[in-house]
């Protein structure tokens, strides 16, 4: 390996692109030699990577399969959603109290733009990322965001997006606007309710969602 050749840590950040772009899907196995090629790296960076990616739950071992990017089931789902909303709800709390006038101004401006852009699923799969990531930074809790980045990567093994759907992806964009506009009117309890909601609202789609691949 040359001293630009990527280390286990890049390794690691690829894989997780690859999962976030579903080049790597739930079930897909992890074969170090096919890894090593595609990266244009030896095995060693590869085993650290996948190391790394099994720390974060997103790489298990199967009988007679080997490593694989491993899938959610209905239970797990559910409890990773109850998280969520339990963050998302504080995170919407803390924003309301703290958020910079420029902050609102950009998640106001964000949906704004959703909603001029309805028909387009994978341009607000794309800005659905966004306004949640700035969303948190809005309560400006590092604790809180980091535990959120973390739960981020077990979203990732999440089969599919609910957003496809025009009905889902018109009522989400709403329902961001309500968060937005507790935030902007510093309404605490209303902007922890309506994240609360928000992701209720997700988990009765993913569920849904979920009934249908299986």
């Amino acid at each position: 390996m040359t001293a630009n050749s990527p280390n286990g840590a890049e390794i690691y950040r690829r894989l997780i692109k690859a999962i976030e772009t579903r080049e790597l899907k739930p079930g897909s196995r992890l074969r170090e030699a096919e890894l090593a090629e595609k990266f244009g790296v030896s095995r060693t960076p590869i085993r650290e990577g996948l190391k790394r990616l099994e720390a974060q739950g997103l790489a298990v071992h199967e009988p007679n399969r080997g490593m694989v990017v491993p899938s959610l089931d209905h239970n797990q789902i559910s409890e990773l959603y109850y998280l969520r909303e339990v963050l998302e709800g504080t995170a919407g709390r803390l924003a309301a109290q703290h958020a910079s006038i420029a902050e609102i101004e950009i998640l106001k401006e964000m949906v704004d733009s959703d909603l001029q852009n309805l028909a387009d699923a994978e341009r607000l799969i794309k800005t659905n990322r966004e306004f949640h990531r700035r969303f948190y930074l809005a309560s400006h809790n590092r604790y809180l965001v980091e535990q959120i980045d973390h739960m981020r990567l077990s979203l990732l093994l999440l089969a599919g997006t609910t957003l496809t759907d025009d009905d889902r992806r018109r009522l989400a964009i709403e329902e961001h606007a309500e968060i937005v506009d507790a935030i902007a009117k510093r309404d605490c309890d209303r902007a922890d309710s309506a994240a609360r909601h928000h992701i209720a609202e997700a988990h009765k789609a993913r569920l849904k969602f979920f009934t249908l691949l299986t």
